[in-house]
Parts: C-alpha cells; structure tokens; sequence
C-alpha cells in the first residue's frame, strides 16, 4: 500500500479535482483506491455523493469528524467503520478490478485542529509531552497500518490548505507528499516553505520517536516530496504561455520541490461541472482528447514513482 498526502498551502489550485481524477483514473487500471477527504471543505466528499446524500447517510456517523472528535482519535470509532463505496462511480469503472472507496470529510472538522492543539497540553512531564505528541501526530499512521487497509494499493489524502494538526497526522502517515499548483506567484510562493516546515515536523517526530527509552508504538517517518504538478495550467498554440512557463522554470530551477513532468491544462468543459455526477471528468470524458491524456500521463509519472501497477504488484 502506498499512502500520497495531496496537499499546498495555497487554495484553489485544483487539488481536489486532481485527488478525485487520479484516484478514479488509478482505479480504472485495476488498483484498489481509498480516498480520504480530511479538507473542511468537503469538496472530494461532494464529487461522489450528493450534498442531500451526504447530509442523510454520512454526515452524523461516518465522517472521519467523528473519528477525530474523540480524546485520542479513534478510541471510539473505528476508521474502517468510516469507508464508504460511492455506487455511482464504481459502476463507471467499466468492469475492472479496482475500486474506489472513501472517507467522508465533514464541514465542522474545521473546529478538530483546535480541539487536538489543545489536547497536546495538560502533561506534566517531559516524557509524557512527547508520548502525546507521538500519539496524535502517528494516529492516522497507526490506524491505517489495520488489517483492514492492508487491500489497498493506493491511499490518497486531500488535506485542507493548512499547516494544522489534522494535516499533519496526514503527512505522519503518507510516503509521499504530492504538491498540485498553479503557475502563478501566491501558488508558487509557499512551496519551499511547504517543504520546511514538512522537514521541521519530520524531524520533531523522529526526534521524540529516537528519545531515550524509546517507543514501541512509534517508528521513525521519512515522507518524500513526490513533486509538484502544475495544474489549471493556460495552453496558447500548444505551449504554456510564456507568464506560466515563467513560474513552472522558476521552481523548476530554483525550489527545493523537484517538479513533474505531466501538467493539466485548464478546461472549464472538464472540470466546470465537477461533482455533480458523481463520477470524476476522467471517467466521463470519451475518446482521448488533450486533457484526458494529460491525466493519463500524470497517473503514470505517479504510478511508476510509487512503483504501483494494476493489480497491486510492485
């Protein structure tokens, strides 16, 4: 199983559109897929069920809300209990062997990040101190390590455009940190901040996993920056315009954030209805045009730097 957190700090750059579509195209190839939605925002929960859906069949008990509203996540609630398998999209996976399945994000997840910071406090001993900060940062780590989750090739997680706790126990359980942006300067300007800070929580966690005496619940982490994907990128005569190129060799040349190769273009025909099928552009778009092999050559560069193929062998 190879666990990729999807994440920048900046909004708006197509991140949720690229988790769904990766995750259906991988699918589509005959992977199992688990999505998980941890943005407050919901937007990869609403690209496969209904908001009417979701408010009467997941949203009092199988959000992964409910999973982190608890004194340590996930003493109450199970998170396989959380998975869910969207009928709509599965149907449109054109009788593979892969599936796709997810974990429902929830609006009020935005008050969890608050709610774990404070948890962090109250220890009196320096030992304790860090056994906490072990146990909340390694929480989903460990409950992804389940059984359960074990039928999975390829784990995806939306986080919120945030540096928060919640985003945090995400990049404690990913090998990988996938970085979607658009070429522009806000989106750009982050990224090797991204990656410090990423690096500083690494270090933390290894730190306490390393301190005297040790842990036997913890093991040290190493998540690796996959690379960054330009997306919404702006196509004039088959090239980049030249503002965009700009950008994308700027990080390119000077950013500590090694670059991917693949890009997807803008196309509000794509992506301009997303969600309301329940079934991600990729799956619905016929033929082959520009776009769909553009995601073809994405989930490639990804497939093969996780050394995933269909069926699950590596």
């Amino acid at each position: 199983m190879r666990i990729v957190a999807v994440m920048n700090y900046k909004g708006g750059v197509g991140k949720t559109t690229l988790t769904a579509n990766l995750g259906a195209v991988a699918a589509s190839r005959g992977l199992r897929v688990l999505l998980i939605d941890l943005d407050p925002q919901t937007n990869l929960t609403f690209s496969f069920f209904s908001i009417d859906d979701w408010h009467q069949s997941l949203k009092d008990n199988r959000t992964i809300r409910q999973w982190y509203d608890a004194e340590i996540p996930g003493r109450d609630t199970s998170l396989a209990d959380l998975v869910v398998t969207p009928e709509r999209v599965n149907k449109a996976l054109d009788n593979t062997a892969g599936q796709l399945d997810l974990i429902s994000s929830h609006l009020g997840l935005i008050d969890i990040d608050l709610e774990l910071a404070a948890r962090l406090g109250g220890t009196t001993t320096l030992d304790g101190s860090k056994r906490k900060f072990l146990d909340l940062h390694g929480c989903l780590r460990q409950a992804l390590e389940d059984a359960h989750f074990a039928e999975y090739d390829l784990v995806l997680i939306d986080c919120a455009p945030n540096f928060g706790l919640v985003t945090k126990t995400a990049i404690v359980a990913s090998q990988q940190i996938l970085v979607p942006a658009k070429a522009d300067y806000l989106s750009t300007l982050g990224l090797d901040y991204l990656v410090g800070n990423c690096a500083a929580l690494v270090q933390q966690f290894n730190d306490f996993v390393n301190h005297k005496g040790g842990t036997r619940n913890h093991r040290p982490i190493d998540p690796g920056i996959l690379g960054v994907v330009f997306t919404m990128v702006q196509i004039y005569s088959q090239q980049v315009t030249l503002a965009q190129h700009t950008y994308i060799e700027e990080v390119r040349l000077n950013s500590r954030v090694p670059v991917l190769e693949s890009r997807i273009r803008n196309s509000p025909r794509h992506f301009g209805d997303a969600g309301e099928s329940g079934v991600p552009a990729m799956l619905r778009t016929t033929g082959r045009d520009e776009v769909v092999r553009e995601f073809h050559e994405l989930t490639d560069e990804v497939l093969s730097a996780l050394e995933l193929v269909p069926g699950g062998q590596r």
